[in-house]
């Protein structure tokens, strides 16, 4: 832990701490360079000892610098001083999204999206510049005290992610993406999915997924459906539960490709709360998991045959989230009647044994329906009951019937002649459909049948094909290449749009399953990004004028500082774009902002002896200035020269500061009158040191002298270097009979100029005779 007071860089004044994590320590501190607080993560000792995480932490850290926008924490700098690695970032007064959800419960429709909004429109930029995230939660979103949500940690979760590192330093696990969780490619939609997940929790106070460990809670999110928002409160609207539900599917593929997509349908919740407009994404994956019919299905179908029905002791009891699980029912199993419904508690895995808080008893039955309707459809749109893959043994049954095993004798001679023959009836059909697949296949082979290249079904009345792909949200190009494999005759237009990346299909005329006439072409409208308009000139306004007049074009608008000798400070010094270019509507211009002329260091010089002239132009070459100047009696410095200073010597202060002295009037007069003539001893003591380092080269001759008028007496003298340390004045030296008081003066290789490796500690005392 750093102690305050401590500098990294020589520029960073470590203050406070105010936060820790897994993986380092973030401390309040002040930029001297730039008079202003920022907030310093310095990463713990654990990882600064592994170079190959801190090379790839320097990386992505310097490439989340880049970012800059209103909606995210921008870094600053990144640095190293003695094996200290660090990041400086804004400094924002404020709390995090998971302590805000804590101390205010969950968060009305309204605000949570203006929050979603927000945190979307952070990450846009972020995508836009080909930054992911990789670690979107509560907890690494920042609500300041203006109501404004910063998303801060840009690029260091893919540094964790790149080594093996402890596990609490990847923070929690709650709001991790499938993919993520299986240690597969990550990309933007895995943003998109934490983000679902954060949304979720901002309108429900929960998680989707609890568990006693982070593997538990790592797979359901790969294999378990999450219950609906609207199970637990019903006020929430349609369209924003479709729209969690949209980020939140398993399958990359079938979430928001882009976060601008996100953007546009939150702004339409926004408008138009109960509308049905989020268009769920197609299932296009041949992999998808095997769905479990659930015990309910597997009584039903023993029933409506006539068989025992499978025992109901078997199933589990409690809560488990729809999924691959053989038990799971995918419905809420009530509570014995007259017992009360325990509450559920914030932040706690729904138990299934409650109904949801705040449900009436119709919508209940509701969500089941709409849960037990989404385990096929939703889970795995390529289910046939027919495959192989989703046959099932149910086993013995609990009386020991032989239920699927051979058939015995016994078992023949029950059997009801009717039933004889429609088996057999049923046998000769199925045989005569096996024998026409055969032939079907054999003369394919063989060339004996004629088939059309087209993959789609034709229309033979009238030419018309089926369209079978939906492009809506893909890119261009990915589109194109699905259009062209299904033989489907198209045509691209190109149309600007606020909302939607550039080359990203905005629709099409024709949807999936319909018709298309025979001769016509489908219309693919392609979004050209936003419609491009004039960036006003800003330059030479003052910041607070440029802004205003930026936002009021239609553009967001970043800043970046500068010192600049030519350009007053707190105004614009440029622009980019320059306010000769035109831009997307909507997108940031960054002006660079004036901190006036730059302030640079220098070091007082030792003026001691010197005469005012002297001084005055020895600060001149220091590019300071001389002070006010005072004078006072002394016995020991000769009058005219400087006695002492305002700023020590050594001391390093800003260009252009003021150093006061203070020049000698000689020896204080005495009022006494005499006519004889006044004699006087001077009595010296002390010594003159080395303090340099043991291995330095510096030898210096020293004398000792006493200056009285235009003589001088030597007192002592020698050398001294880091051999022969001290030269001492002998106890006792003394000169009498002097016919005035004078001054001490010290002689380095015969200059009066004391080097910084020296130490002086000489005294003299004048009496009268």
């Amino acid at each position: 832990m750093l102690k305050p007071g401590m500098m990294l860089g020589d520029r960073y004044e470590i203050i406070e701490l105010v936060g820790s994590g897994g993986m380092s320590e973030v401390y309040k501190a002040k930029d001297h360079k730039l008079n202003r607080y920022v907030a310093v993560k310095v990463l713990k000792r654990e990882f600064s000892d592994d170079r190959n995480f801190v090379s790839k932490f320097r990386v992505e850290a310097q490439s989340a610098a880049g970012l800059s926008h209103p909606n995210i924490v921008n870094v600053y700098d990144v640095g190293e001083d003695e094996g200290i690695y660090y990041i400086v970032m804004e400094f924002v007064e404020g709390i995090t999204l998971k302590e805000y959800i804590m101390d205010h419960g969950r968060l009305s429709a309204e605000q949570a999206l203006d929050f979603a909004l927000q945190i979307a429109s952070g990450i846009e930029v972020a995508h836009q510049n080909h930054t992911i995230h990789r670690d979107i939660k509560p907890q690494n979103i920042i609500v300041s005290k203006n109501g404004t949500l910063k998303v801060t940690d840009f690029g260091i979760a893919r540094a964790a992610t790149s080594n093996t590192v402890a596990s609490n330093a990847m923070g929690s696990v709650h709001y991790i993406s499938p993919e993520q969780a299986r240690g597969g490619y990550s990309d933007e939609k895995s943003d998109i999915y934490s983000l679902g997940i954060t949304m979720y929790e901002m309108v429900t106070g929960r998680v989707p997924f609890e568990g006693d460990n982070n593997v538990t809670v790592a797979l359901k999110h790969i294999q378990e459906e999450m219950i609906p928002p609207r199970e637990y409160y019903p006020d929430i609207p349609a369209s924003l539960e479709k729209v969690i539900l949209k980020c939140t599917q398993k399958k990359p593929e079938r979430r928001y490709l882009t976060a601008s997509a996100l953007i546009a349908d939150l702004r339409r919740v926004a408008t138009n709360p109960n509308g049905d407009f989020v268009v769920m994404g197609t299932n296009t994956s041949n992999n998808a998991p095997t769905v479990m019919m659930s015990q309910a299905e597997l009584s039903s179908i023993r029933e409506s045959a006539g068989k025992k029905a499978y025992d109901d002791t078997d199933t589990m009891t409690g809560y488990e989230e729809p999924g691959q699980s053989v038990a799971d029912t995918g419905k809420y199993q009530e509570a014995p009647a007259g017992e009360e419904q325990p509450e559920r508690p914030r932040y706690q895995e729904p138990v299934r044994t409650q109904k949801p808080e705040g449900r009436p008893e119709a919508a209940v039955s509701a969500g089941r329906a709409v849960t037990e309707s989404s385990r096929y459809q939703g889970v795995d749109d390529d289910f046939d009951p027919d495959d192989d893959d989703y046959k099932y043994d149910y086993g013995d049954s609990d009386d020991g019937d032989n239920e699927t095993g051979d058939i015995t004798d016994e078992d023949v001679d029950d059997i009801d002649p009717k039933l004889q023959k429609i088996v057999m009836i049923g046998g000769i059909v199925a045989a005569v459909i096996i024998a026409m697949f055969i032939m079907l296949f054999i003369g394919k082979a063989a060339g004996w049948f004629k088939f059309g290249s087209n993959k789609n079904t034709e229309d033979k009345n009238n030419g018309a094909i089926e369209m079978t792909v939906n492009v809506v949200g893909k890119k261009q190009q990915d589109a194109e290449k699905e259009l062209t494999d299904a033989e489907i005759p198209y045509e691209i237009e190109k149309k600007n749009d606020d909302t939607i990346d550039a080359d990203i299909v905005i629709s099409q005329s024709y949807e999936k399953g319909d018709m298309i006439p025979a001769d016509t072409k489908v219309k693919i409208i392609v979004s050209a990004g936003k419609a491009e308009v004039p960036v006003p000139n800003v330059v030479g306004f003052e910041v607070a004028q440029a802004d205003e007049t930026i936002k009021a074009a239609g553009f967001q608008v970043t800043h970046s500082y500068e010192y600049s000798a030519d350009v007053e400070k707190d105004h614009v010094i440029r622009q980019d774009p320059s306010g000769d270019q035109k831009a997307a509507g909507g997108s940031t211009v960054t002006v660079v902002v004036s901190n006036g002329p730059e302030m640079k260091e220098a070091e007082v010089p030792d003026l001691r002896n010197k005469t005012q002239q002297e001084a005055e132009a020895e600060l001149t070459n220091h590019n300071l200035k001389l002070g006010n100047v005072t004078e006072e009696y002394s016995a020991t410095v000769e009058a005219g020269r400087v006695i002492s200073q305002s700023t020590s010597y050594g001391t390093k202060v800003l260009e252009g500061s003021s150093v006061d002295i203070t020049i000698s009037k000689g020896p204080e007069p005495t009022t006494e009158a005499t006519t004889a003539t006044k004699t006087y001893t001077a009595t010296f003591s002390g010594s003159i040191s080395f303090v340099g380092a043991g291995d330095s080269t510096n030898s210096y001759n020293v004398t000792v002298v006493y200056v009285i008028g235009d003589t001088s007496r030597t007192i002592a003298s020698g050398s001294i270097s880091a051999q022969n340390k001290t030269l001492t004045i002998p106890a006792g030296s003394t000169l009498t009979g002097l016919p005035n008081t004078g001054t001490l003066q010290i002689l380095y290789n015969g200059v009066p100029t004391k080097p910084e490796d020296v130490s002086e500690s000489v005294n003299v005392q004048v009496a009268e005779e």
